[in-house]
C-alpha cells in the first residue's frame, strides 16, 4: 500500500494533468453537439466491430448446428412436397417419399467395392434398401443398420446397378461403375435407336422402389455402340463429387410395402 502512495506522489503532476484533460474533454463533448455526435459515432463503430467479431466467432462454432438444422428443414420440405403430390425440380412424377438427413462419417471411393457410413440408423427410422442422395445426385443404397448408424453401398461398387434414363426421352438402362474414375459411371443397355448426345442429362428412371424418378445423376461425356451394336455404352460424368460427400438424405418410399406385395403376388403366378 505504501508503494502505491509513493507512486502517486511521484506521478502526481502527470496524473493531475491527465485527470484535467479527461474532465475538459468530457465537458466539451457534453456541451457541444458536434463533438458529442463524433464521440458517439466513434465509440459506436468500435463497439459494433467488437460485436461483429464476437458474432463471427460464435457463428463459426455453430456452423455444424446450422448445417444440421438446414438439412432437417430441407428434408421436411421435400417430404411436404411429395405428400401433396407436387412436382419439384428433382421429381417428375407424383410420389410419396419421406426424407431423413444424415452426415457421412466414413467413406471410400478408391476401392473396387466402396461403402459409406452415416450417422443415422434404426432409431432414426433408417432401414435396409433405402436410397441415399445429396442435392446434386444419388450416392448409394442402405445395406446394414444399427441403432444409430448405417452402412451404404456406394454407387461406386461392383454390386451396384441403378436404373437410369435419358432425361429428354424415356429410354433407360443400367448405371454401373467400371472401377476406374470415381467421377464417371457407365450407362449400359440403352438401345441404339435412342437419341443420345453429349451433354444430355441422365436421371433416375423410377423403375424401382428405392429412388423416385427424376433424381439427377450426371451428364453424358461420351458414347459408342457395344460389341453387338444393339446397345450403347455411355460414359456419364456424375453431378456428385463422390470423393467429397459430407451431408446426405435418406429416402423412404411410403408405398414400398404395397408395391412389393403386389409384385410378389405376380411373381408367384405359374
Amino acid at each position: 500500500m505504501q508503494q502505491i502512495f509513493d507512486f502517486l506522489l511521484r506521478k502526481r503532476n502527470p496524473l493531475l494533468f491527465f485527470l484535467l484533460l479527461v474532465i475538459s474533454y468530457a465537458l466539451t463533448v457534453q456541451s457541444h453537439s458536434y463533438h458529442r455526435s463524433k464521440f458517439i459515432n466513434s465509440t459506436g463503430n468500435i463497439t459494433g466491430k467488437l460485436f461483429a467479431y464476437q458474432t463471427d466467432i460464435s457463428n463459426y462454432f455453430k456452423l455444424k448446428s446450422y448445417n444440421e438444422r438446414l438439412l432437417e428443414e430441407n428434408a421436411r420440405l421435400k417430404t411436404t412436397i411429395s405428400s401433396f403430390n407436387l412436382d419439384s425440380l428433382m421429381l417428375d412424377i407424383k410420389s410419396n417419399y419421406t426424407y431423413y438427413p444424415a452426415s457421412v462419417i466414413n467413406s471410400t471411393y478408391h476401392k473396387t467395392n466402396n461403402y459409406l457410413t452415416i450417422d443415422a440408423g434404426l432409431n432414426d427410422s433408417i432401414t435396409r434398401d433405402m436410397g441415399v442422395i445429396t442435392d446434386k445426385g444419388i450416392v448409394g443404397i442402405v445395406e446394414n443398420t444399427s441403432s444409430n448408424y448405417a452402412t451404404v453401398i456406394s454407387i461406386l461398387n461392383n454390386r451396384s446397378s441403378i436404373n437410369a434414363q435419358l432425361k429428354k426421352t424415356n429410354h433407360f438402362g443400367s448405371l454401373k461403375w467400371n472401377g476406374k474414375d470415381p467421377n464417371v459411371m457407365q450407362l449400359q443397355d440403352v438401345p441404339r435407336f435412342a437419341p443420345v448426345a453429349v451433354n444430355d442429362t441422365v436421371i433416375t428412371g423410377g423403375r424401382s422402389t428405392i429412388f423416385p424418378k427424376g433424381l439427377p445423376i450426371g451428364k453424358i461425356i461420351g458414347f459408342e455402340l457395344g460389341q453387338n451394336e444393339n446397345f450403347y455404352e455411355i460414359e456419364v460424368l456424375l453431378f456428385n463429387d463422390m470423393t467429397d460427400v459430407g451431408f446426405v438424405e435418406i429416402i423412404k418410399n411410403q408405398n414400398k410395402k404395397e408395391v412389393k406385395k403386389l409384385e410378389s403376388n405376380h411373381s408367384n403366378e405359374k
